[in-house]
């Protein structure tokens, strides 16, 4: 969420007019055969992770601004967000990973999902219209912003169906499975209520959810915006600690649960009806947590683990003075009664540079039978990844930890992993200015993850795995 906390954008809502009937820009410059470069050597690491590929950020993604963000997986195919839009890339040897195309989109932060033939990205900051050829906004306050819905049945030339103005904008958005496979749903993220706005006026205590006929997804709509929250006036989220939108929710199907990281508190919620989500638990932690910024279940969904973006990812949070609490994880049991306890806490034990931006941030599981074992993207901390089976002692059991990207007599450079996740046997990172970098861990407490083989992945759409 870092360029919302640096003031480059205004989290405000908008309304969309009809998308544009012709697609988005491809890139021409970027060939279907375009493949990996050498990893780079200048990373300090564990000796069970070694860096195997690297595709760099080129052509219309080459900008100062063209900023990677999360992951997607489907087949043989990775999906990367990016500021310009997004990237697909062909990773059947996941050592030698080809880009398909580079669609351009620009939109903060394009966060990304995937189901079928569908891919939604979110926009965050304002644009003067909601199609790929928009531009930012000259009214903050009155910008277009919400979900744009692409189609995906031919990966080299994805084509733009609709988009949905939703309230606040969208930081991000989940992808929740419907009773049956004709529909999904979207929960909305979104958070920066302001009094001048024109469609994001305060409180804004609620997500929006929106319906997608898979068949048919120009249908799309909006169909509820439940309020989570009450803890603010009736009118105004600018009591102490008052909630004024989620970041970001993780939802467990099978489970009929979802977490949700959201400003101010960490909640637990019944999805049983995925339109009428229930909150059953609200946690706060004033002392240790700044941002909650986004959650993982266990693989038995009997614990959570919520990670604290303190800084907004563009501080240098992962060092002495900070602490071990700060910037972290924390681990939450699920109780019987379904609330929520906490439990032990988990941070990088190297201590990064006064230039390095670090902080938690997004990660998965990786399907370990009978452990619970999480690989985390920590910006320039690098990638790491947690045994978080003895919920009180966490412990990391790999790493990889790039150079920092300025010297100590340098200005600060905006960089690092994003997005972290393990996807049948390798670990992918959306690094935010170098682009993807794939990353083979070797270990026998990880190595039964190898065995199990998925056809889809969005990390915060959790299915179980074998036990």
């Amino acid at each position: 969420m870092f360029a919302s906390m640096m003031g480059a954008v205004l989290l405000l809502g908008g309304c969309a007019g009809n998308p544009a009937t012709r697609s988005p820009a491809t890139s021409g410059d970027v060939p279907t055969a375009t493949a990996a470069s050498a990893p780079p050597e200048t990373a300090r690491r564990s000796p069970n992770a070694k860096p195997v590929a690297h595709v760099p950020l080129s052509g219309p993604f080459g900008g100062e601004e063209a900023w990677g963000t999360d992951l997607a997986f489907q087949g043989n195919y990775a999906f990367v967000g990016n500021y310009e839009g997004f990237t697909v890339h062909d990773i059947s040897d996941p050592v030698k990973p080809k880009i398909v195309t580079r669609v351009v989109c620009p939109g903060g932060q394009n966060d990304i999902s995937v189901t079928g033939n569908l891919l939604f990205l979110s926009v965050d900051d304002p644009r003067d219209g909601n199609t790929c050829d928009s531009r930012p906004s000259d009214d903050p306050f009155g910008g277009w912003e919400g979900v744009r819905i692409f189609d995906i049945s031919d990966k080299t030339h994805p084509r733009y169906v609709k988009s949905l103005a939703t309230a606040c904008g969208s930081h991000t958005h989940t992808l929740v499975p419907g009773k049956d496979a004709s529909t999904v749903y979207l929960y909305v993220s979104s958070f920066g209520p302001d009094e001048n706005s024109q469609t994001c006026k305060p409180p804004h205590d609620s997500i929006a959810i929106v319906e997608v006929p898979v068949a048919a997804p120009a249908q799309a709509k909006i169909v509820a915006q439940p309020v989570l929250f009450t803890d603010g006036a009736a009118d105004d989220d600018s009591t102490p600690g008052a909630t004024s939108g989620c970041h970001d929710i993780t939802v467990y199907p099978e489970k009929n649960l979802a977490a949700g990281a959201c400003l101010g508190n960490g909640i637990l919620m019944d999805i049983s009806d995925p339109v009428r989500p229930k909150v059953l638990q609200q946690v706060t932690d004033a002392e240790n947590f700044s941002i909650w910024h986004s959650a993982t279940f266990s693989n038995d969904g009997t614990r959570v683990i919520f990670s604290d973006e303190l800084g907004g990812g563009v501080a240098p949070a992962c060092d002495a003075k900070t602490g071990p609490k700060r910037g972290a994880d924390a681990v939450y049991d699920i109780t019987g009664d379904h609330k929520l306890r906490r439990r032990g806490f988990f941070k990088i034990p190297r201590y990064q540079t006064a230039t390095e931006n670090c902080v938690a941030h997004n990660g998965s599981l990786l399907p370990v039978p009978g452990k619970t074992i999480l690989v985390q993207a920590w910006y320039q901390g690098g990638v790491s990844v947690v045994d978080f089976t003895d919920p009180d002692h966490p412990k990391e059991i790999a790493y990889v930890d790039p150079a920092p990207l300025s010297g100590a007599d340098e200005e600060p450079k905006l960089g690092g992993s994003w997005s972290a996740y393990y996807y049948n046997g390798y670990i992918y990172s959306s690094d935010i200015t170098r682009g993807l970098d794939v990353i083979a861990i070797d270990d026998p407490l990880t190595d039964p993850a190898k065995q199990v083989k998925l056809t889809e992945l969005n990390a915060q759409t959790q299915v179980s795995y074998p036990e």
